[in-house]
Protein backbone atom coordinates (compact mmCIF):
# COMPACT_ATOMS: atom_id res chain seq x y z
CA UNK A 1 0.00 0.00 0.00
CA UNK A 2 2.87 2.14 0.68
CA UNK A 3 4.78 2.23 -2.43
CA UNK A 4 0.77 2.48 -4.24
CA UNK A 5 0.57 5.51 -2.36
CA UNK A 6 3.80 7.11 -3.22
CA UNK A 7 3.19 6.44 -6.94
CA UNK A 8 -0.15 7.84 -6.31
CA UNK A 9 1.55 11.13 -4.51
CA UNK A 10 4.24 11.33 -7.20
CA UNK A 11 1.91 11.22 -10.71
CA UNK A 12 -0.34 13.76 -8.70
CA UNK A 13 2.88 16.19 -7.85
CA UNK A 14 3.80 15.83 -11.63
CA UNK A 15 0.63 16.85 -13.18
CA UNK A 16 0.53 19.31 -11.16
CA UNK A 17 4.07 20.89 -11.79
CA UNK A 18 3.18 20.64 -15.58
CA UNK A 19 0.88 23.55 -15.99
CA UNK A 20 3.45 25.23 -13.72
CA UNK A 21 6.74 24.10 -16.08
CA UNK A 22 4.17 25.46 -19.34
CA UNK A 23 3.63 28.83 -17.94
CA UNK A 24 7.45 29.08 -16.86
CA UNK A 25 9.03 27.78 -20.53
CA UNK A 26 6.26 30.42 -21.86
CA UNK A 27 7.76 33.65 -19.78
CA UNK A 28 11.15 32.07 -21.02
CA UNK A 29 9.99 32.02 -24.73
CA UNK A 30 8.31 35.45 -24.26
CA UNK A 31 11.89 36.61 -22.53
CA UNK A 32 14.33 35.64 -25.43
CA UNK A 33 11.98 37.28 -27.72
CA UNK A 34 12.05 40.93 -26.38
CA UNK A 35 16.17 40.29 -26.06
CA UNK A 36 16.49 39.11 -29.53
CA UNK A 37 14.69 42.28 -30.87
CA UNK A 38 17.00 44.70 -28.39
CA UNK A 39 20.39 43.36 -28.85
CA UNK A 40 22.64 42.73 -31.98
CA UNK A 41 25.51 44.94 -33.61
CA UNK A 42 22.81 47.58 -33.24
CA UNK A 43 21.69 47.66 -29.09
CA UNK A 44 18.09 49.21 -28.99
CA UNK A 45 16.42 49.82 -25.44
CA UNK A 46 13.97 47.59 -24.19
CA UNK A 47 11.28 50.38 -23.92
CA UNK A 48 12.04 51.47 -27.60
CA UNK A 49 10.93 47.97 -29.06
CA UNK A 50 8.03 47.73 -26.88
CA UNK A 51 7.28 51.44 -28.15
CA UNK A 52 8.02 50.12 -31.59
CA UNK A 53 5.74 47.17 -31.57
CA UNK A 54 3.04 48.77 -30.41
CA UNK A 55 2.54 51.03 -33.82
CA UNK A 56 4.73 54.14 -32.02
CA UNK A 57 7.13 56.34 -33.51
CA UNK A 58 10.76 56.43 -31.89
CA UNK A 59 13.58 59.36 -32.09
CA UNK A 60 15.54 56.88 -34.20
CA UNK A 61 13.58 56.03 -37.44
CA UNK A 62 16.56 53.89 -38.21
CA UNK A 63 15.73 51.61 -34.65
CA UNK A 64 11.81 51.17 -36.28
CA UNK A 65 13.33 49.82 -39.48
CA UNK A 66 15.56 47.16 -37.99
CA UNK A 67 12.68 46.01 -35.72
CA UNK A 68 10.23 45.47 -38.01
CA UNK A 69 12.07 44.73 -41.77
CA UNK A 70 15.51 42.62 -39.99
CA UNK A 71 14.77 41.00 -36.46
CA UNK A 72 11.19 40.70 -36.22
CA UNK A 73 11.13 38.28 -39.19
CA UNK A 74 13.84 37.01 -38.00
CA UNK A 75 13.02 35.55 -34.44
CA UNK A 76 9.68 34.40 -35.35
CA UNK A 77 11.11 32.16 -37.92
CA UNK A 78 13.71 31.10 -35.23
CA UNK A 79 10.66 29.82 -33.10
CA UNK A 80 8.67 28.48 -35.88
CA UNK A 81 11.79 26.22 -36.89
CA UNK A 82 12.46 25.50 -33.71
CA UNK A 83 9.12 24.28 -32.75
CA UNK A 84 9.17 22.71 -35.47
CA UNK A 85 12.46 20.51 -35.58
CA UNK A 86 11.49 19.69 -32.10
CA UNK A 87 7.86 18.24 -32.69
CA UNK A 88 9.35 16.47 -35.84
CA UNK A 89 12.26 14.78 -34.33
CA UNK A 90 9.74 13.79 -31.32
CA UNK A 91 7.57 12.08 -33.77
CA UNK A 92 10.43 10.28 -35.58
CA UNK A 93 11.91 9.18 -31.60
CA UNK A 94 8.53 7.80 -31.00
CA UNK A 95 8.02 6.24 -34.21
CA UNK A 96 10.99 4.31 -34.56
CA UNK A 97 11.78 3.71 -30.71
CA UNK A 98 15.19 5.44 -31.26
CA UNK A 99 16.54 8.05 -29.05
CA UNK A 100 18.73 9.34 -31.76
CA UNK A 101 16.50 9.57 -34.34
CA UNK A 102 16.00 12.99 -35.83
CA UNK A 103 13.97 14.48 -38.16
CA UNK A 104 16.24 14.12 -40.91
CA UNK A 105 16.85 10.61 -40.45
CA UNK A 106 14.60 9.61 -43.28
CA UNK A 107 17.24 11.27 -46.27
CA UNK A 108 14.81 14.69 -45.86
CA UNK A 109 17.84 17.10 -45.25
CA UNK A 110 19.60 15.30 -48.05
CA UNK A 111 17.06 16.01 -50.58
CA UNK A 112 16.18 19.56 -50.29
CA UNK A 113 20.44 19.58 -50.11
CA UNK A 114 20.42 17.76 -53.83
CA UNK A 115 17.57 20.23 -54.70
CA UNK A 116 19.29 23.57 -53.86
CA UNK A 117 22.52 21.95 -55.37
CA UNK A 118 20.97 21.16 -58.83
CA UNK A 119 19.66 24.96 -58.69
CA UNK A 120 22.61 26.83 -57.27
CA UNK A 121 25.59 25.04 -58.22
CA UNK A 122 24.09 24.37 -61.85
CA UNK A 123 23.24 28.26 -61.91
CA UNK A 124 24.85 28.75 -65.01
CA UNK A 125 23.58 26.84 -67.23
CA UNK A 126 20.69 28.22 -69.66
CA UNK A 127 17.68 28.39 -67.54
CA UNK A 128 19.08 27.47 -64.07
CA UNK A 129 20.44 31.27 -64.70
CA UNK A 130 17.57 33.14 -64.30
CA UNK A 131 15.39 30.13 -61.86
CA UNK A 132 18.52 31.03 -59.09
CA UNK A 133 21.10 33.09 -60.29
CA UNK A 134 18.92 36.45 -59.49
CA UNK A 135 18.40 38.40 -56.45
CA UNK A 136 15.87 38.99 -53.69
CA UNK A 137 12.76 37.64 -53.35
CA UNK A 138 12.85 35.39 -56.50
CA UNK A 139 15.46 34.07 -56.07
CA UNK A 140 15.29 32.95 -52.73
CA UNK A 141 11.70 31.38 -53.50
CA UNK A 142 14.04 29.69 -56.36
CA UNK A 143 15.89 28.20 -53.41
CA UNK A 144 12.69 27.20 -51.36
CA UNK A 145 11.20 25.69 -54.67
CA UNK A 146 13.96 23.35 -54.83
CA UNK A 147 15.06 22.43 -51.70
CA UNK A 148 10.97 22.02 -51.50
CA UNK A 149 11.07 19.70 -54.80
CA UNK A 150 13.97 17.84 -53.38
CA UNK A 151 12.89 16.53 -49.90
CA UNK A 152 9.12 15.84 -51.80
CA UNK A 153 10.57 13.01 -53.56
CA UNK A 154 12.55 11.83 -51.22
CA UNK A 155 9.13 12.55 -48.56
CA UNK A 156 7.37 10.21 -51.88
CA UNK A 157 10.15 7.46 -51.72
CA UNK A 158 9.40 6.90 -47.87
CA UNK A 159 5.64 7.15 -47.99
CA UNK A 160 5.41 4.47 -50.64
CA UNK A 161 8.11 2.48 -49.15
CA UNK A 162 6.33 2.49 -45.95
CA UNK A 163 3.43 0.87 -47.38
CA UNK A 164 4.67 -1.85 -48.51
CA UNK A 165 7.24 -2.73 -45.67
CA UNK A 166 5.80 -3.47 -42.13
CA UNK A 167 9.18 -3.05 -40.17
CA UNK A 168 9.89 0.46 -38.95
CA UNK A 169 13.47 -0.62 -38.55
CA UNK A 170 14.22 -1.56 -42.25
CA UNK A 171 12.47 2.09 -43.04
CA UNK A 172 15.03 3.90 -40.55
CA UNK A 173 17.71 2.41 -42.56
CA UNK A 174 16.46 2.43 -46.06
CA UNK A 175 15.83 6.31 -45.04
CA UNK A 176 19.68 6.81 -43.75
CA UNK A 177 21.09 4.83 -46.71
CA UNK A 178 18.92 6.83 -49.28
CA UNK A 179 20.10 10.19 -47.28
CA UNK A 180 23.32 8.46 -47.79
CA UNK A 181 23.40 8.37 -51.24
CA UNK A 182 21.71 11.45 -51.73
CA UNK A 183 24.85 13.64 -50.19
CA UNK A 184 27.21 11.16 -52.23
CA UNK A 185 25.58 12.76 -55.19
CA UNK A 186 25.51 16.46 -53.88
CA UNK A 187 29.06 16.12 -53.12
CA UNK A 188 30.09 15.04 -56.96
CA UNK A 189 28.14 18.22 -57.75
CA UNK A 190 30.01 20.24 -56.02
CA UNK A 191 33.09 18.79 -57.10
CA UNK A 192 32.83 19.76 -60.46
CA UNK A 193 31.35 23.10 -59.86
CA UNK A 194 32.66 26.74 -59.99
CA UNK A 195 34.27 27.71 -56.89
CA UNK A 196 31.46 30.41 -56.49
CA UNK A 197 28.57 28.18 -56.78
CA UNK A 198 30.22 25.92 -54.19
CA UNK A 199 30.94 28.95 -51.61
CA UNK A 200 27.04 30.15 -52.14
CA UNK A 201 25.89 26.51 -51.70
CA UNK A 202 27.83 26.16 -48.19
CA UNK A 203 26.64 29.28 -47.26
CA UNK A 204 23.01 28.03 -47.88
CA UNK A 205 24.09 24.98 -45.88
CA UNK A 206 25.00 26.79 -42.59
CA UNK A 207 21.99 27.60 -42.15
CA UNK A 208 20.03 30.90 -41.19
CA UNK A 209 16.89 32.28 -39.94
CA UNK A 210 17.83 35.99 -41.44
CA UNK A 211 17.04 34.71 -44.51
CA UNK A 212 13.36 34.78 -44.26
CA UNK A 213 11.67 37.78 -44.70
CA UNK A 214 7.56 38.65 -44.28
CA UNK A 215 7.05 37.35 -47.81
CA UNK A 216 8.43 34.20 -47.05
CA UNK A 217 6.67 34.10 -43.60
CA UNK A 218 3.14 33.56 -45.38
CA UNK A 219 4.35 30.62 -46.79
CA UNK A 220 5.91 29.55 -44.26
CA UNK A 221 3.47 30.13 -40.98
CA UNK A 222 0.47 28.22 -42.44
CA UNK A 223 2.27 25.75 -43.15
CA UNK A 224 4.16 24.90 -40.16
CA UNK A 225 1.30 25.87 -38.16
CA UNK A 226 -1.33 23.21 -39.73
CA UNK A 227 1.24 20.72 -39.88
CA UNK A 228 1.96 21.38 -35.86
CA UNK A 229 -1.56 21.34 -35.02
CA UNK A 230 -2.34 18.26 -36.71
CA UNK A 231 0.38 16.57 -34.53
CA UNK A 232 -1.84 17.32 -31.52
CA UNK A 233 -4.23 14.56 -32.48
CA UNK A 234 -1.45 11.78 -32.49
CA UNK A 235 -1.03 12.19 -29.20
CA UNK A 236 -2.82 9.45 -28.34
CA UNK A 237 -1.57 7.11 -30.91
CA UNK A 238 1.61 8.03 -30.26
CA UNK A 239 1.51 7.23 -26.26
CA UNK A 240 -0.15 3.76 -27.51
CA UNK A 241 3.31 3.06 -29.80
CA UNK A 242 5.50 3.74 -27.18
CA UNK A 243 5.06 0.04 -25.81
CA UNK A 244 5.24 -1.34 -29.03
CA UNK A 245 3.03 -1.91 -32.05
CA UNK A 246 1.23 -5.06 -31.11
CA UNK A 247 -0.14 -3.53 -28.10
CA UNK A 248 -1.39 -0.18 -30.03
CA UNK A 249 -2.83 -2.49 -32.33
CA UNK A 250 -4.91 -4.41 -29.87
CA UNK A 251 -5.84 -0.58 -28.50
CA UNK A 252 -7.18 -0.43 -31.60
CA UNK A 253 -4.62 1.85 -33.53
CA UNK A 254 -4.67 1.52 -37.11
CA UNK A 255 -0.31 1.61 -36.78
CA UNK A 256 -0.05 1.18 -40.81
CA UNK A 257 -1.99 4.47 -40.84
CA UNK A 258 -0.55 6.45 -38.35
CA UNK A 259 2.92 5.62 -39.37
CA UNK A 260 2.57 6.89 -42.42
CA UNK A 261 0.54 10.01 -40.58
CA UNK A 262 3.72 10.10 -38.44
CA UNK A 263 5.86 10.60 -41.05
CA UNK A 264 4.14 12.79 -43.60
CA UNK A 265 3.97 15.18 -40.53
CA UNK A 266 7.58 14.88 -39.82
CA UNK A 267 8.76 14.99 -43.16
CA UNK A 268 6.67 17.75 -44.02
CA UNK A 269 7.68 19.68 -41.02
CA UNK A 270 11.44 19.09 -41.58
CA UNK A 271 11.10 20.05 -45.20
CA UNK A 272 9.55 23.02 -44.74
CA UNK A 273 12.67 24.79 -42.16
CA UNK A 274 15.01 23.17 -44.48
CA UNK A 275 13.48 24.51 -47.61
CA UNK A 276 13.37 28.18 -46.01
CA UNK A 277 16.35 28.29 -43.43
CA UNK A 278 18.37 25.68 -44.22
CA UNK A 279 19.78 22.47 -42.65
CA UNK A 280 19.27 23.41 -38.42
CA UNK A 281 21.43 20.96 -37.09
CA UNK A 282 20.90 18.80 -33.69
CA UNK A 283 17.76 20.65 -32.68
CA UNK A 284 15.42 18.02 -33.15
CA UNK A 285 17.59 15.74 -31.37
CA UNK A 286 18.33 17.17 -28.51
CA UNK A 287 14.81 18.99 -28.11
CA UNK A 288 12.57 15.99 -27.67
CA UNK A 289 14.96 14.56 -24.73
CA UNK A 290 14.80 18.16 -23.14
CA UNK A 291 11.40 17.94 -22.86
CA UNK A 292 11.72 14.15 -21.75
CA UNK A 293 14.26 14.85 -18.81
CA UNK A 294 12.09 18.17 -18.08
CA UNK A 295 8.57 17.27 -17.67
CA UNK A 296 9.61 13.38 -16.31
CA UNK A 297 7.04 11.67 -18.70
CA UNK A 298 6.51 10.39 -22.62
CA UNK A 299 3.33 11.42 -22.72
CA UNK A 300 2.46 12.98 -26.14
CA UNK A 301 0.25 15.52 -24.64
CA UNK A 302 2.64 17.23 -22.47
CA UNK A 303 6.10 16.18 -24.81
CA UNK A 304 4.61 17.98 -27.56
CA UNK A 305 3.73 21.68 -26.21
CA UNK A 306 6.83 21.13 -24.25
CA UNK A 307 9.12 20.72 -27.82
CA UNK A 308 7.19 23.95 -29.34
CA UNK A 309 8.43 25.74 -26.14
CA UNK A 310 11.79 24.46 -25.88
CA UNK A 311 12.49 24.57 -29.65
CA UNK A 312 11.76 28.33 -30.15
CA UNK A 313 13.89 28.89 -27.05
CA UNK A 314 16.75 27.26 -27.86
CA UNK A 315 16.26 28.47 -31.87
CA UNK A 316 16.04 31.84 -30.29
CA UNK A 317 18.95 31.79 -27.88
CA UNK A 318 21.09 30.22 -30.40
CA UNK A 319 20.14 33.01 -33.16
CA UNK A 320 21.11 35.60 -30.44
CA UNK A 321 24.39 34.06 -30.08
CA UNK A 322 24.99 33.72 -33.77
CA UNK A 323 24.21 37.42 -34.16
CA UNK A 324 27.01 38.46 -31.50
CA UNK A 325 25.22 41.65 -29.16
CA UNK A 326 27.32 45.01 -30.16
CA UNK A 327 29.27 43.19 -33.03
CA UNK A 328 29.19 43.30 -36.71
CA UNK A 329 29.94 39.44 -37.33
CA UNK A 330 27.09 36.77 -37.74
CA UNK A 331 28.58 33.36 -36.79
CA UNK A 332 27.29 30.08 -38.70
CA UNK A 333 24.16 29.38 -36.96
CA UNK A 334 24.21 25.17 -37.68
CA UNK A 335 28.20 25.24 -35.34
CA UNK A 336 25.77 27.08 -32.69
CA UNK A 337 23.02 24.64 -33.22
CA UNK A 338 25.76 21.82 -32.75
CA UNK A 339 26.90 23.07 -29.46
CA UNK A 340 23.72 23.29 -27.82
CA UNK A 341 22.81 19.69 -29.37
CA UNK A 342 25.97 17.27 -29.35
CA UNK A 343 26.25 17.71 -25.78
CA UNK A 344 22.52 15.89 -25.33
CA UNK A 345 23.24 13.45 -28.20
CA UNK A 346 26.21 12.23 -26.19
CA UNK A 347 24.37 12.05 -22.81
CA UNK A 348 22.02 10.14 -24.44
CA UNK A 349 24.22 7.65 -25.25
CA UNK A 350 26.40 7.73 -22.26
CA UNK A 351 22.68 7.23 -20.45
CA UNK A 352 21.55 3.99 -22.53
CA UNK A 353 25.13 2.61 -22.68
CA UNK A 354 25.01 3.13 -18.34
CA UNK A 355 21.08 1.48 -18.75
CA UNK A 356 22.44 -1.41 -21.26
CA UNK A 357 25.31 -2.24 -19.16
CA UNK A 358 23.37 -2.76 -15.69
Amino acid sequence: MGVANSRRTAKKDRVTSTPVLLMMLSAVLVLLFFLDLSTGSVSIPLNKVMIILSGGKVSNPTWGEIILNFRLPRIITAILAGGALGVSGLLMQTLFLNPLAGPFVLGINSGASLGVALVILLSGLGGFSSFAGGSGFLAQMGIVFSASLGSLIVISIILFIARRIASRTVILIIGIMFGYAVSALVSVLVHFSLAERVQAFITWSFGSFSTVSWKELQVMIPVLLFTMTLSFPLSKPLNALLLGETYAASMGVDTRAIRILVILCAAVLAATVTAFCGPVAFLGIAIPHLGRNLFRTGDHRILIPSCVLLGGSLAMLADLAAHLPGKGAVLPLNALTSMIGAPVVIWVIARYQHVGGK
